[in-house]
């Protein structure tokens, strides 16, 4: 349901929130989380433009988070890299369907049901989560 971009955005955020107070390199980040070194520069570049991630050049530097874990939400993260945009038409596109359609209804709530998860869990709370992981489906 996310992009691969947003998903690999989500894991550089949690290594820095991770190594908060430590500017890991972009080597470091791409090694730790198992993004491709490609990707890596990228993702961080649009966490560094949205301002989540400060950006320090020369020896000894890095990437950091621009405020600490718990006053990031994955909602901030997931805005920074991908074009989130709720539904405004009918996907069947059946014009006759000007306003919320059965289907657009259904989509239209699990976008936002969505949204509201994202914006209530921090860096943080992922972070002092110590449940088990177990996969919603194979990947």
């Amino acid at each position: 349901m996310l992009h691969k971009t947003t998903e690999y955005a989500l894991r550089a955020g949690l290594y820095l929130a991770g190594h908060f107070g430590r500017s890991p390199t972009r080597r470091e980040i791409a090694k730790a989380t198992h993004i491709p070194s490609r990707y890596v520069y990228k993702v961080l570049q649009s966490l560094v433009r949205a301002g989540l991630v400060r950006s320090e050049v020369g020896r000894g530097g890095g990437y950091s988070l621009a405020r600490e874990p718990d006053g990031l939400t994955l909602w901030d993260i997931v805005a920074a890299t991908a074009s989130v945009e709720r539904i405004c038409a009918c996907p069947l596109g059946l014009e006759s369907h000007t306003s919320l359609c059965p289907l657009h209804r259904q989509l239209d709530a699990a976008y936002a049901a969505l949204e509201d998860a994202l914006r209530q869990r921090t860096l943080g709370d992922v972070l002092r989560d110590a449940s088990p992981i177990v996969p919603f489906s194979p990947c």
